[in-house]
């Protein structure tokens, strides 16, 4: 642990410091790319800006990665972990109602990436380019229509919802929607609903969609 004074013990003068771990160096890379592509984009990033901000040579950063597109989706992996267990946290929890319950889902999927916003608008723009970017989202975009359209599916069974579009259908255009209301707000790529208002926006529409009425407790 580290002292009062902020050195760690034994690591004074005339002791070699610990060298970095393999995982203390693929963190190192991640968390420079997360920093650098909040200043610029994806395209404008080097391997060096990566190996230099981690500070690692550029032979070191091919050990852990063979490339910028396989750090994006090292992170793309992290942040739909956390996107995951945040929703996994929503479900294991009572709601008070549907609304409430949705509601909740809805802010947890929207505060995992805001805080990692800069990682969301390079995610949406590197699917255009990279194949492998573009085949890890639609696996981690199926998972969440699916999880959606099984949501929708016992809100109906139960009576809370009326029957209406298929509900696989009805999940898919939702989601995207999320994802295209996130992406707007983030980057500022035409018109955009205000962060503070996105939350609200998505869950009228969503409640709209899945009860078309008065929504139940």
């Amino acid at each position: 642990m580290p002292t009062a004074t902020g050195k760690l013990p034994g690591a004074g003068r005339g002791r070699r410091a610990a060298r970095p771990s393999g995982d203390d160096r693929e963190l190192a890379i991640l968390a420079t790319a997360e920093r650098l592509l909040a200043e610029r984009p994806l395209a404008a990033i080097s391997v060096d800006d990566l190996a230099r901000g981690a500070g690692i040579s550029r032979p070191t950063f091919y050990f852990y990665f063979s490339s910028k597109d396989a750090v994006l989706l090292a992170l793309l992996d992290r942040v739909v972990a956390e996107a995951d267990a945040a929703m996994r946290r929503v479900f294991g929890t009572p709601a008070a109602g549907a609304r409430d319950g949705w509601a909740r889902a809805i802010a947890a999927y929207y505060d995992t990436f805001r805080a990692h916003r800069a990682l969301t608008v390079a995610w949406a723009q590197a699917r255009s380019t990279s194949d492998e970017v573009r085949a890890l989202w639609a696996v981690v975009f199926e998972r969440w229509v699916r999880q959606c359209a099984d949501a929708v599916d016992a809100e109906r069974a139960r009576g809370a919802a009326p029957p209406g579009l298929p509900s696989r259908e009805l999940a898919v255009a939702l989601t995207s929607m999320n994802e295209r209301v996130l992406y707007a707000t983030f980057s500022g790529d035409g018109p955009a609903v205000a962060e503070e208002d996105v939350v609200d926006v998505l869950l009228g529409i969503w409640l709209s969609a899945i009860y078309g009425g008065p929504i139940p407790d």
